[in-house]
């Protein structure tokens, strides 16, 4: 089907964009929506079905490790949870397990070649996508700037409050709902000519271009360099610190530095997934039309939304280790904190003891002195 004014839905955004994400003007049938039905050959059917296989499997797998991820949070014991970084696995978390929810319908629209959501489910289920986007990455950038703090200003980090790391949280989410809030007002269900349901948004191609761009710039732009500067001033105070080490050196890996690199890694994951989708997508507003097959736009399509969201199912086992290593370097930080401040308080007992026998030894040495001069001063 062609749409020479309004772009499809789903040539824009996560989920239909997805799922169909470049084949902005030509048909549906990729997630079921306009197309000939008809014309599918058993070769595009056989593609669909396995399609919807793959992401079945993905959401068992991504559903059940995101909630062991959770489970294991809550078993961590309350000191570990109120830490900053255990709330911010935890947004991780929710936020792909949010994401994952999606998939049931994604497989049946591919499957049936149709959507039978109502307008209701373009809007949610649309909006989902860059709700959960925007809230990851947003929180792996709030997780980089605490490790970076953490390194660089200990003490500051250790007097933040629980309720500021829940206000940061409610911000992260309350933003990403913003930015999603066009998608989530402009879309509407339409028919095509051979009676199939599409969702698509109302808006001119020049301003969905826009908003586009603006998704792209949140999402993976202004992130990337944040934590890019981020973990080269990190890079550039180890090396400094390895010009000059402290006479009490770390081991080669401590957890400290095991949960920067692990943070780092889950941010490259997120970058690995989403960045092809993103290119699928700006590719052809900036560039016009690519001259490809329908058969290979699905392909392509099929192939940059498993990607996508492969990246809910490799991050449980990312959290897992993050949340052990946590652990760790938290039991670490207290032991540390609990010797320094057992040794202070053992140096301060014996200063006040010693205080105490020079202070008594004093007063014994001036009695006997005067004892001693009233024995001389009797006649």
């Amino acid at each position: 089907m062609h749409l020479e004014k309004t772009p499809n839905l789903t040539a824009g955004l996560p989920h239909s964009l997805r799922v169909r994400p470049a084949a902005m003007e030509r048909n549906w049938s990729a997630v079921g929506g306009p197309g000939n039905a008809s014309s599918s050959g058993p070769g595009e059917a056989a593609a669909a079905w396995a399609f919807g296989a793959v992401l079945s499997v993905m959401y068992v797998a991504g559903v059940a490790g995101n909630v062991y991820t959770l489970g294991l949070l809550w078993r961590s014991g309350r000191c570990a949870r109120g830490a900053p970084l255990s709330g911010s696995i935890a947004s991780l978390a929710l936020a792909d397990l949010l994401y994952l929810c999606s998939i049931p319908f994604i497989v049946g629209t591919s499957v049936a070649q149709d959507w039978y959501f109502g307008e209701l489910g373009c809007r949610v289920l649309l909006s989902l996508d860059l709700l959960t986007m925007h809230a990851s990455i947003f929180t792996l950038t709030v997780m980089c700037t605490e490790r970076y703090l953490a390194v660089t200003r200990p003490l500051a980090t250790r007097q933040r409050s629980r309720r500021f790391s829940k206000a940061t949280a409610g911000a992260v989410w309350g933003v990403s709902l913003l930015l999603t809030l066009p998608m989530m007002l402009m879309v509407t269900l339409s028919r095509s000519k051979d009676g199939k349901h599409i969702c698509a948004p109302t808006w001119s191609p020049d301003a969905y271009r826009l908003y586009l761009t603006v998704l792209f710039s949140t999402s993976i732009l202004a992130p990337g360099l944040i934590i890019g500067c981020l973990y080269a001033r990190l890079a550039t105070t180890y090396l400094e610190s390895q010009r000059n080490p402290p006479r009490k050196k770390e081991p080669k890996r401590s957890p400290r530095q095991k949960v920067l690199i692990l943070v780092f890694t889950i941010v490259l994951v997120f970058w690995a997934c989403f960045l092809p989708f993103w290119i699928w997508q700006l590719v052809p507003l900036y560039h016009g039309p690519l001259r490809l097959a329908p058969h290979t736009q699905k392909c392509i399509n099929y192939l940059v939304t498993c990607l996508t969201y492969s990246n809910s199912c490799i991050n449980p086992f990312l959290y897992t280790l993050l949340t052990r290593n946590y652990r760790e370097y938290l039991r670490n930080r207290h032991s540390n904190f609990y010797r320094f401040t057992s040794s202070f308080r053992k140096r301060g007992s014996s200063l006040h003891c010693s205080w105490r026998r020079s202070t008594s030894s004093g007063t014994h040495g001036e009695s006997g002195s005067e004892l001693a001069n009233s024995e001389v001063s009797l006649p």
